[in-house]
């Protein structure tokens, strides 16, 4: 009985359920779209598919999932990420159960099918930027952004092999999207009852952790900045600073919305905490910040590679090392789980050397950037020219994704460091400039697979030559400080 009373007075912090639910929905997103890189091997198979169409197939999904980029994030961002997220899982989980009954239908109805999956899977990561910049203080972010988008790998990690033992029972490879369709109907139920988009109305939320949130949200909507990092200004900042933070640009409505939010700030506001929300998002403003740009250019470039590797790599191995078709997933796994383990950690290393080891922002980004960006190249190099049997060329590309998982602490928060009331937004625009290479580089791989008589090494060096420029673009470009409030 004591057992069961200290069970029922035990509390479980409200944000941890939230974003828990959201690495789950981003394990699930990935997981519907990552296990055709399995069935696309048994479906060319059964219907006789050229590499060339089998890239035009992967690709579609791209179509769709550039559309919805930006409009989720400012969605998520000005009405709350929880019905923004419910309304784009229910609809990538009815895609993906129908995905089987269309490719029978002809590619007439596949394509537009994979498509309408893209679109309704492209809210899926704005919102849940959105809700963790609404949920975390400043000092948790990384960690949140780390281990959330960590998920995308864990969903593939599961997604591979699950994907091959299905695809290899009397079921046939139309029980792969049955499965994880169904892991969709369950996760949308449980955010319907779980979910929510603001910490002031969510039931049974502690005042000690609602204070925790909103003091931390409260500071940084102060002049020093939303991050409420303290790191030492530069010369250029003080320099900055002493013309009166030009830098740093208030969006504001009219005066009524400004002391609305002095009210909020001063604790005088004591019915709710609401988030700020836009009735118009400052698009020139955005698009004209070099910080800004920062992460777009290392999106883009990072994503040649990471969706090639996602669409691809179990054909690669098909190719190119001659694996057992029933040992595809198997096989891919494994620079996944590396990749998944290694970024929960990152999280953690990041926040720590920021708060308690007093490290600038602006550093730990750049070089978790760096350390991510140069790394997968060089190990994507390494297995193209020097590995020899399918296990040397695994290592490699394991050790490559594992230091991979560095970008999660650079390019992938780094919007909540210079415009956190706008985050969701931002990395909706960065996904959308990231999907433009998944699209043209998913199909094209299939192109030049089928002219060059399957010439691996042409798309490994490409990649990694684009992963090279992103690491030095975000390098120079990124910033610390907020730079739109």
């Amino acid at each position: 009985m004591n057992v069961l009373q200290t069970w029922q007075n035990l509390y479980i912090p409200k944000r941890l359920i939230v974003l828990g639910l959201c690495a789950l929905a981003i394990l699930v997103n990935y997981a519907d779209r990552s296990n055709i890189a399995v069935a696309i091997v048994y479906m060319a198979k059964e219907f006789s598919w050229s590499s060339t169409t089998q890239g035009l197939v992967l690709s579609s999904f791209f179509v769709g999932y550039i559309t919805t980029q930006v409009l989720g994030g400012a969605l998520a961002d000005k009405f709350g990420g929880k019905w923004v997220l419910g309304v784009a899982a229910a609809g990538w989980t009815t895609f993906t159960l129908l995905t089987p009954s269309a490719a029978k239908l002809g590619l007439s109805y596949l394509l537009p099918c994979r498509i309408l999956l893209g679109i309704t899977e492209g809210a899926g990561f704005p919102s849940v930027h959105s809700l963790i910049a609404s949920w975390t203080p400043p000092e948790e972010r990384s960690r949140a952004v780390t281990i959330i988008t960590s998920s995308n790998v864990i969903g593939s990690v599961i997604a591979f092999p699950v994907s091959t033992w299905l695809g290899s029972t009397p079921w046939g490879w139309e029980s792969i999207f049955w499965v994880f369709g169904a892991a969709g109907v369950i996760w949308s139920l449980l955010w319907q009852i779980y979910g929510g988009s603001d910490p002031s109305t969510y039931p049974g939320i502690s005042n000690e952790e609602l204070d925790l949130i909103l003091k931390n949200n409260q500071r940084g909507r102060n002049g020093s900045g939303y991050s409420g990092y303290s790191s030492l200004p530069t010369s250029e900042e003080e320099e900055i600073m002493d013309r009166g933070s030009e830098d740093v640009i208030n969006v504001t409505e009219d005066s009524e919305a400004t002391q609305d939010n002095i009210n909020l700030i001063s604790g005088e506001n004591d019915d709710s905490f609401t988030a700020i929300k836009n009735s118009h998002i400052p698009w020139r403003l955005i698009l004209s910040r070099r910080e800004v740009w920062a992460i777009l250019v290392a999106y883009f470039c990072h994503s040649w590679g990471f969706f090639i590797l996602l669409t691809w790599l179990p054909t690669y191995y098909l190719d190119h090392f001659g694996v057992d078709i029933k040992y595809l997933g198997y096989f891919t796994v494994l620079p996944y789980a590396v990749q998944g383990i290694s970024g929960f950690f990152v999280g953690i290393l990041a926040d720590y050397i920021i708060y308690r080891l007093k490290v600038r922002v602006i550093i730990v980004r750049r070089m978790a950037q760096i350390t991510g960006s140069l790394s997968i190249a060089v190990f994507l190099l390494l297995a193209t020219y020097v590995a020899k049997t399918p296990l040397q060329g695994i290592i490699l590309i394991a050790i490559g994704t594992g230091l991979d998982s560095f970008t999660l602490a650079g390019s992938i928060v780094s919007q909540l460091d210079i415009a956190p009331r706008y985050s969701g937004v931002i990395f909706g625009l960065a996904n959308s400039l990231g999907t433009i290479p998944a699209i043209v580089g998913v199909a094209l791989t299939g192109w030049i697979l089928d002219t060059t008589g399957r010439n691996w090494n042409i798309i490994w060096s490409s990649s990694a030559a684009l992963y090279f420029i992103g690491a030095f673009v975000f390098s120079i470009w990124a910033g610390e400080k907020v730079i739109i409030e």
